[in-house]
């Protein structure tokens, strides 16, 4: 029982992860975008529209769980989700 649950933990982490990695960069890469610093590539103005528009991104949802939420509600349950897999791993 408890490898079962360690494996869901490892797996879950992992594709948390990755939907994070991805927020981050494409957050980062956006920025410097807008700034001007960057070209807007298709992919960065298709998300800047979703932002814009209170949509999950594509180039988010691609890697992330189902979710139907605007993107407002989206992040609440993302930085829940975050702090409730903090807490997991610490118990």
């Amino acid at each position: 029982h408890a490898n079962s649950l360690a494996t869901v933990l490892t797996q879950e982490m992992a594709r948390f992860n990755r939907l994070l990695a991805t927020v981050v960069k494409t957050l980062r890469e956006l920025e410097l975008a807008v700034q001007g610093l960057v070209v807007m590539s298709p992919d960065l103005d298709a998300m800047y529209s979703s932002v814009l528009n209170n949509q999950v991104p594509n180039l988010w949802a691609a890697v992330s769980y189902a979710s139907l939420r605007p993107l407002a509600s989206w992040v609440v349950d993302f930085r829940a989700r975050f702090a409730f897999f903090g807490s997991w791993i610490r118990a």
